[in-house]
């Protein structure tokens, strides 16, 4: 069954269906106490990006047969911020988050999650003593709730009722089953990356731990029961196609409570997580301190004005912009690093936080609103660095020196600053570490496109194009930290190098283009046509010719005025061609993606020839119509890439947006609500107030002092204050 309602009818349905649940299998509805606590967290949708987009308008063409749009890819279960323990439904294994809006079968819950093809450590679901393989259930969306800290779903063939809450390292599941014959199924050889290896016992009457290998990574597990185990039954320990059948003691039809720590080093780490986070509390309890938790992260920014859709879109948002990174050190500071070397360290290990998807938002708004997290995601990536001599990537530019550049300039400094700078220097100028081709942009100033007969969409080479626009936007982020630092030679040469864009800008067709090695244009060259990784990486030559966010006046010049007005007003109007087919590009207004990060700063362009009123035309259209769409109002127009296109979102509805994200500066524009209020972690507070019925911007005023141009500083946030937007009709 598909069930198309949105959040606010779900919570009523639920509410029915909990009523039933008491009468007929004793199960607990949520407390009148943790409902009082709720507030902002009532506006989450952890739905939000789990339904499959369909749309051919938005997607751009009709998917072939089989597929399903690579949009949302998000995952409704229990989590804090930035945790080790992401407790989530599993309808599909190799998916992106694992969950899938349209299934209608749930094969267990997971303990680990991001949303990327990978994890969904651990799962468990429980059955009853008859069930055999394949162990699933069905379900219904009219039976399943979910918010922030909490998930819950009645599981229809074995007549079980599930809530999931979590701590940072823990997670609690509650089972209230209709009949006498419990049992829980641990499929340890299942995740969304293939299991090498799993191990699974029990020390008493109601404990059990084991681990999982998945790649490099090692989970261990323990669990504590709160009722006794009658047997276990393993089958195909430690293979893919294996499972653990835990059989309880027959009682009576009262709540089974399974707690479960998890770690990355040891079972004993694991035991100890469990114990110190979640030791006698109670599901309830536990559940309130999530929903304390992620109150006080939203409160960080609260609206006023729009529509309860918006405030919803914008709630869902922010919450979803602060799951990833996720931790990976226990209580007592060990982590397994990057060797799989067990260290102890005073600061906590975090997961890359996938600095392609994210350094243009989300990392910023870490360093905004939680600068602890920040600083310890650097300290990671040193830890990591310190292996090879070279600060790590994800994908392909070098952004972690624009997240950790930014993070300086923001007034994060409580890191080993001169160790991290050493191996940015060695990312941006020796071969063999973070940049390929360095040596060959270093010398050319581009990296060259190899001639390809008849490339087609998957056709991989050097990605040369978009690889000449980022690293060259990665050195002047670096330029800027060498700046601070006081390296005069390093800031004059790599100020130098971050022109370097403009080798690749095609003068007589306007667009950014492949060169060859001998320094003429690819040809024959179709603008219109994407490439996952040949000239460019999972974009078109219209998407990537206005990425220039550092030096976006030098950009206009090249074009000139006009030209460039010109031809960002085609690429907003000129339709899709549908026989372009790339899995990864989708959510067209025009020619311009909003399901795909590498173009997300394009909208803000008009700005710069003075035209801010044709920027928000475009920012109010796409918040409009790409997030929270189709008949469920839970898809989105793209894949949320880690909480990237979740963080545009929060910014672009907010009024301020970091263009160029080294540079600790935003870009003001209209916002969505009548007022938004940022409460900044030293509690200095900024306000800003839109003023005026139309959406044509007009004035900014910062402490009632008009202001030129349209950038105010980071340092306003620390600092606090006013900020009015004046705006008129169009």
């Amino acid at each position: 069954m598909r069930a198309s309602q949105n959040i606010s009818v779900r919570i009523i349905n639920y509410s029915l269906i909990v009523s039933i649940l008491i009468v007929q299998f004793g199960c607990k509805s949520r407390s009148s106490k943790t409902e009082e606590k709720a507030n902002l967290t009532s506006y989450v949708n952890p739905f939000l990006g789990t339904a499959p987009l369909t749309d051919p308008s938005i997607i751009g063409y009709n998917p072939p047969e089989g597929w399903r749009v690579w949009a949302g890819l998000t995952y409704p279960g229990s989590s804090l911020p930035n945790a080790m323990v992401q407790l989530s439904p599993i309808t599909e294994f190799g998916s992106g988050a694992g969950y899938e809006y349209e299934d209608d079968e749930i094969y267990g819950f997971t303990h680990t999650n991001k949303g990327h093809w990978n994890l969904c450590n651990l799962p468990i679901l429980p059955v009853s003593a008859e069930a055999q393989v394949p162990f699933k259930s069905k379900f219904t969306h009219d039976n399943e709730e979910a918010s922030p800290g909490f998930y819950q779903v009645y599981l229809d063939d074995y007549g079980v009722n599930v809530r999931l809450t979590s701590t940072l390292r823990g997670a609690i599941h509650e089972y209230t089953f209709s009949n006498k014959n419990r049992s829980i199924v641990f499929k340890l050889g299942k995740a969304n990356n293939g299991v090498s290896d799993w191990d699974i016992s029990t020390s008493n009457r109601n404990e059990i731990s084991g681990y999982q290998r998945v790649g490099g990574d090692k989970v261990h597990f323990f669990a504590k029961l709160s009722h006794d185990i009658k047997n276990i039954h393993i089958e195909n320990q430690g293979k893919p196609e294996g499972y653990a059948k835990i059989e309880l003691e027959n009682g009576k039809a009262e709540e089974v409570i399974l707690k479960v720590g998890i770690s990355y080093v040891s079972i004993e780490n694991a035991k100890n997580n469990l114990e110190k986070e979640i030791g006698n509390r109670s599901f309830d309890e536990v559940h309130e301190q999530a929903i304390e938790t992620w109150e006080a992260l939203l409160g960080a920014i609260k609206v006023k004005g729009g529509t309860k859709k918006q405030k919803q879109i914008f709630y869902s948002s922010l919450y979803r912009a602060f799951l990833w990174p996720a931790l990976r050190s226990d209580l007592n500071g060990e982590f397994s690093d990057v060797e799989g070397k067990i260290k102890k360290a005073d600061f906590r290990y975090y997961t890359l936080p996938s600095f392609w998807d994210t350094y243009r938002n989300k990392l910023v708004l870490l360093n905004m609103l939680q600068p602890d997290v920040a600083k310890d995601v650097i300290r990671s990536v040193i830890d990591r660095g310190e292996n090879n001599g070279f600060i790590p990537t994800f994908f392909h530019g070098d952004h972690a020196t624009s997240f950790i550049s930014a993070a300086y300039n923001m007034g994060i400094t409580d890191f080993e600053v001169q160790k991290a700078y050493n191996l940015l220097l060695n990312n941006a100028y020796k071969e063999g570490g973070t940049r390929p081709y360095i040596s060959e942009y270093i010398e050319k100033g581009y990296i060259a496109t190899p001639k390809i007969e008849n490339p087609h969409v998957e056709s991989k080479a050097k990605a040369g194009v978009s690889k000449t626009l980022e690293y060259a936007h990665d050195d002047y982020s670096l330029a800027l930290l060498a700046k601070a630092l006081g390296d005069s030679a390093h800031y004059e040469d790599l100020m130098k190098r971050s022109k370097n864009y403009r080798n690749v800008f095609d003068k007589n067709t306007h667009f950014m283009r492949g060169k060859l090695e001998d320094g003429t244009w690819v040809s024959p060259f179709d603008a219109e046509y994407p490439y996952y990784e040949y000239m460019y990486r999972e974009a078109n030559a219209w998407q990537l010719s206005f990425y220039v966010p550092h030096d976006m006046p030098g950009l206009v010049h090249l074009y000139g005025k006009e030209k460039f007005e010109e031809k960002l007003d085609s690429l907003f109007s000129t339709p899709w061609n549908p026989i372009h087919i790339a899995r990864n590009v989708s959510g067209f207004m025009g020619l311009y993606s909003q399901g795909n990060q590498p173009d997300h700063e394009t909208p803000f362009a008009y700005y710069f020839i003075d035209k801010p009123e044709k920027s928000q035309a475009v920012l109010d259209k796409l918040m409009q119509n790409y997030f929270g769409i189709e008949e469920s109002e839970n898809a989105l127009s793209g894949m949320d890439d880690a909480g990237e296109m979740s963080s545009w979102y929060v910014f672009a509805a907010s009024g301020v947006y970091p263009l160029s994200p080294a540079d600790a500066e935003f870009l003001v524009s209209v916002p969505v609500f009548d007022e938004v209020t940022w409460t900044m972690p030293n509690g200095s507070i900024l306000n800003f107030t839109h003023k005026g019925k139309g959406r044509k911007l007009k004035e900014i005023k910062v402490n009632s002092e008009s202001i030129e141009g349209y950038f105010i500083p980071f340092q306003l946030f620390k600092s606090g204050g006013k900020v009015i937007v004046e705006t008129g009709k169009d």
